[in-house]
């Protein structure tokens, strides 16, 4: 087990660890001067969690340590981050239920595409609007999370949902058009048995 896909499977175990932080019962702590709060908690563990999804990437590739359960692997963590996180926010009524809906619904749809993809031997490589949508995730979360308990916080996070439904939308739909332009191209034999035919008589047959 190499240190990139460590930090992997850290941030599945992150997952239990955030829902249990946001809809757990409201705890406060002093640290000093500091009060940290679930929401504070639960910001701490989804930005060390999020911190670990671009270190995995960089390390292995800086050391050489692309493997295949790694490649399987990160994108079923960065799904179950989010999934978790927008659920969770939905039960503590700081998100709309149709946003969390549409953008894990956007995760099962791509999912299955690049399922099929490699199955018929294709990959369908993460676009940068993928990336994108990534970003705006980690952020709007991020400022929505605060926003249980600050107001301001929760207005520009709402903003942020916004921008991160556009980006689901657009990069679902590259998704899509890239499917289909890997997939939907017919056979080249089957295009060309229409165009070939079969001589079935000799120089008698003329007769």
């Amino acid at each position: 087990m190499n240190v990139p896909n460590s930090l992997t499977i850290a941030r599945i175990f992150f997952v239990p660890l955030l829902v249990a932080a946001l809809v757990g019962k409201s705890v406060a702590v002093r640290v000093g001067g500091l009060v940290l709060t679930n929401e504070w908690v639960a910001l701490a563990i989804f930005l060390a969690a999020a911190a670990t999804d671009l270190l995995d990437g960089f390390l292995a590739r800086r050391w050489g340590q692309i493997t295949t359960i790694g490649t399987l692997l990160d994108p079923i963590a960065d799904k179950l981050l989010i999934s978790a996180a927008l659920i969770s926010l939905v039960q503590v009524q700081a998100v709309p239920a149709w946003m969390a809906v549409l953008i894990i619904g956007r995760e099962f749809a791509v999912t299955g595409l690049r399922s099929i993809a490699a199955a018929e031997g294709y990959t369908i490589k993460a676009s940068d609007l993928g990336k994108t949508k990534m970003i705006c995730q980690v952020v709007a979360i991020s400022f929505l999370l605060l926003g249980i308990r600050y107001p301001e916080a929760a207005r520009l996070g709402n903003w942020l949902m916004w921008g991160v439904v556009v980006f689901t939308i657009a990069s679902a739909l590259d998704y899509f058009r890239k499917f289909w332009r890997k997939l939907d191209v017919p056979d080249q034999e089957t295009a060309g048995a229409g165009n070939c035919y079969v001589w079935r008589g000799g120089p008698s047959a003329k007769k």
